[in-house]
């Protein structure tokens, strides 16, 4: 396996003394403090114990979701997990960008190159592209991700695997919960979630209303949320589930990026024509699933799952011309999965096989705005339709001497298609297909009950969406210059769990990418972002962690990720930008959490994070230094009666006023990289559940 340090010197931080000491405590957090070994992962398909997959995988549990937390975004829960980095969390307009492995990192809104799950619905459209805005924290149950490449099991844009399931009813304590904070910068929040079993029917509904005016200028919102499950056991084996989940987000206003020296003058302000066009966007969605599952289909099991998304959208960006926004968008799938174990002689096969299908389209268009911030009619009027039909099968093995051997395959073909309305300069539709191969190939060896050591060997491919196609010469259809971005990844990885309190995991990991796309703005008042194809590029890296119960009351977990992320061979014009880092990514994070619980529901939680510098541009000109953070949460709860509990807490982010960035713009033009983060924030909530 090679190194993941740098050709001609160690890593920056392998030669500081911090780093022997990061090394020392390295790293993850399962955030439970339960046996490993019992622990089920189910985002890779199949079903299997944590020390049968070889992979880098983790699964979050609803205490580490929930416990003091606002759940308002991801990076709550998630930023304890090695080896992904979130940002935006403060600009609900543009959304939480997600990075896992540096795949995502060249979004500038929204989550690209990693697949998003919630309870078996595909959230990653056909195109590639994803939104979270529409996740309910509240409702949460489990979070799984997949680190690394898996377009094998989840087809495009799958460099990375977010899987959310939300509760049913069946593994909660029947009841009501009713939640309201406050907080910072008019922070506020109301919740109400109500689950329980009446025989064969199980449910679960979830409903929250969030007003917030945010830290800078134009930055507030205004969104609620439903989420619910109802779930039908028809006998032992059988059961048919339906999930609703609606959104309404009248408002999220988007304050901008700055530039440095607007940051120094008042970090607060809102960038160029944020206030004066009113940016920001309105959202409507809706999404309703239905699934279906025997577990005695012949000699295997059967899912079955079907959904529908409708999504209203409207979005004023920044800048005079083409920045209203707005579309109009149906997307539904389908898939069948099959599931058996099967012996072949002295050993167990385990194989999935299925079938999916979706689509994907959105009536779209542009309208061009003033600089006096009037509209002056069309620009764009086009349907965008893109389909995909995937076909996949993975198996597990069972070996001699503790192996299992793991294999997958999957063929996609993904389709395009714009249909041009706006005739003024001429007809720009057009299509575009893709036909993609993917596979994996692992080996896991379970040398201990509770440790295991595997490797794999897997590939990833991503499409560009439809808004990274936009072409920058102004002539409309498809910029027929970019090209899918694929990769191949090689992973090495370690993990256990002894009888002493103390867990470990372990992975070393080498991904080359074809093809990078990227995202730049063109000079001048236009803050419209296009792509382009980078050439190759190197992600490799350590992901190391640590979690020990230390005493029945307390419990530290730590997960560190040591990287390197760089351009192998990327000429453009005129310059050559070859063995430069790649943009909006830290090679160093490392986050600790000190947790102290007794069993009168009194709690106390202290996070540390380090986040190392980064560059904001593909010329590697524009720093981003490091930073530590410190937040702080607390509470306590006590028993009213013999079924009711009330529980009060409070929250402090950014616990010593560290000024840092919320999120890095890549290759802005006019200088404009940045979105400063709020300051010192707290919060206070109560939880009454009966």
């Amino acid at each position: 396996m090679p190194s993941c340090h740098r050709p001609k010197y160690a890593h920056p931080m392998l030669r500081s003394p911090l780093a022997l000491a990061l090394i020392g405590l390295a790293s993850i957090t399962h955030a439970e403090p339960q046996s490993l070994s019992t622990l089920t992962i189910k985002a890779p398909r199949i079903d299997r114990d944590l020390y049968s997959t070889p992979a880098a995988v983790s699964s979050i549990g609803e205490e580490s979701i929930s416990q003091g937390q606002q759940r308002l975004k991801l990076d709550e829960t998630l930023n304890t997990e090695p080896g992904i980095f979130l940002q935006n969390r403060e600009n609900f307009a543009q959304g939480e960008r997600i990075a896992i492995r540096g795949f995502g990192s060249r979004a500038q809104f929204g989550v690209r190159g990693v697949t998003v799950m919630v309870d078996g619905i595909p959230y990653t459209l056909v195109d590639g592209q994803a939104q979270l805005d529409a996740i309910d924290l509240n409702s949460a149950q489990r979070i799984e991700v997949i680190r690394g490449p898996a377009s094998v099991l989840y087809g495009n844009a799958a460099g990375g695997v977010l899987s959310i399931t939300t509760s049913d009813g069946q593994q909660t304590p029947p009841g009501t919960t009713i939640r309201a904070e406050g907080g910072s910068d008019g922070y506020g929040q109301l919740s109400l979630k109500n689950s329980g079993q009446n025989g064969p029917w199980s449910h679960s509904v979830s409903v929250s209303g969030l007003n917030f005016d945010g830290y800078r200028d134009q930055s507030h919102v205004e969104k609620y949320l439903l989420n619910s499950k109802l779930r039908r056991q028809l006998d032992n084996d059988r059961a048919l589930t339906l999930i609703i989940n609606l959104m309404d987000n009248p408002r999220s206003e988007d304050p901008g990026a700055l530039t440095r020296a607007q940051v120094k003058d008042d970090r607060t302000q809102s960038g160029k024509f944020t206030e004066k066009f009113e940016t920001g966007q309105t959202v409507d969605q809706q999404v309703i699933g239905l699934q279906y599952e025997d577990l005695s289909a012949g000699p295997g099991e059967l899912y079955l799952k079907s959904f529908f998304m409708q999504r209203d959208f409207e979005q004023q960006l920044p800048y005079p011309g083409d920045s209203l926004i707005s579309y109009d968008r149906d997307y539904y799938g389908a898939s069948a999965e099959y599931r058996q174990y099967v012996t072949m002689g002295p050993h167990l096969l385990h194989y999935t096989a299925g079938v999916e299908a979706r689509r994907q389209q959105d009536h779209r268009d542009r309208k061009a705005i003033s600089f006096a911030g009037h509209q002056e009619g069309l620009t764009q009027d086009e349907t965008q339709t893109a389909t995909t039909l995937g076909a996949f099968a993975q198996t597990d093995m069972t070996l001699p001497h503790s192996l299992t051997l793991t294999l997958g395959g999957r063929f996609d073909r993904v389709k395009l298609e714009a249909d041009d309305h706006f005739m003024s300069n001429g007809d720009q539709s057009g299509d575009k297909t893709f036909n993609e191969w993917s596979g994996s190939l692992g080996l896991s060896y379970r040398y201990q009950p509770n440790h295991q050591a595997y490797l794999n060997i897997s590939t990833a491919y991503e499409t560009p969406t439809f808004s990274e196609f936009a072409n920058p010469n102004g002539t409309g259809g498809f910029n027929a210059s970019i090209d899918p971005q694929k990769s191949v990844n090689h992973e090495l990885g370690l993990r256990g769990d002894w009888d002493t309190g103390i867990n470990y995991d372990f992975a070393l990991f080498w991904i080359d990418v074809r093809d990078e796309l990227v995202p730049y703005e063109l000079a001048g008042d236009s803050n419209r972002t296009f792509y382009r194809n980078a050439g190759d590029t190197t992600r490799k890296g350590i992901e190391l962690s640590l979690g020990w119960q230390i005493a029945d009351n307390w419990r530290i977990d730590s997960a560190l990720t040591l990287a390197q992320y760089e351009f192998d061979d990327y000429p453009i014009d005129g310059q050559n930008f070859s063995g430069h880092r790649l943009p909006g990514l830290p090679e160093q994070t490392w986050t600790t959490q000190l947790q102290w619980q007794d069993q009168h529901h009194r709690f106390a939680t202290l996070e540390t994070r380090y986040i190392g510098d980064m560059v904001a541009d593909d010329a590697n000109t524009v720093d981003v230094d490091d930073y530590w953070l410190l937040n702080l949460r607390a509470g306590n709860g006590w028993q009213l009666g013999q079924s009711t509990l009330l529980t009060t807490y409070l929250g402090v982010r950014n616990l010593l006023d560290k000024d840092h960035y919320a999120n890095v713009r890549i290759n802005a033009s006019n200088n404009r990289y940045f979105e400063p983060a709020a300051d010192r924030t707290y919060y206070a909530g109560v939880e009454v559940s009966f």
